[in-house]
């Protein structure tokens, strides 16, 4: 599936759980992963609205994600994450030993950002050194078509926290 593709199922209903699903396809076709998870952020916390492994991560689940290094890297400076093994993992996530024990060792994160801000991210895993520089700039490509999404997660975020 191309973005093209993509963008035209933003107009179909059931929105946004089946634009997430054909986007995990197109994901998992044009760059590839074991774990798929979509995250909004909301200060700094993290929330998964998407999650190819529910069992394990599951959908809604938050962490704090601002203050820790990845966190400046990703969500502040908006730069791209890729680790390739399983130390880089190690520095970027406190749950590595549950990634681990998945036997994913390997991961990149693209910040999804829309005026100016970082409202979320894609968070593709694999086995250790799987991905490369170039599966980087393909998946940062997909990071746009979810802004919609993700802001009116955003949204309905705030209203249930009151």
């Amino acid at each position: 599936m191309m973005i093209e593709d993509l963008i035209e199922l933003l107009a179909e209903p059931g929105q946004p759980n089946f634009f997430y699903d054909a986007l995990d396809a197109a994901l998992a076709g044009r760059v590839g992963h074991k774990l798929l998870t979509l995250l909004y952020t909301d200060g700094d916390e993290v929330a998964r609205v998407y999650s190819n492994m529910p069992d394990v991560y599951p959908v809604f689940g938050r962490k704090p994600m601002g203050a820790t290094p990845w966190g400046d890297l990703v969500l502040k400076r908006q730069r791209p994450f890729l680790g390739r093994d399983r130390e880089a993992i190690k520095w970027a996530f406190f749950d590595h030993k549950l990634i681990a024990s998945l036997g994913l060792n390997s991961a990149i994160n693209i910040p999804v950002i829309y005026d100016g801000e970082t409202i979320g991210t894609i968070n593709l895993l694999h086995e250790e050194f799987f991905y490369e520089e170039k599966h980087v700039e393909i998946a940062r490509k997909f990071a746009p078509l979810l802004i919609p999404a993700f802001l009116e997660a955003r949204r309905a975020g705030s209203t249930t926290k009151a």
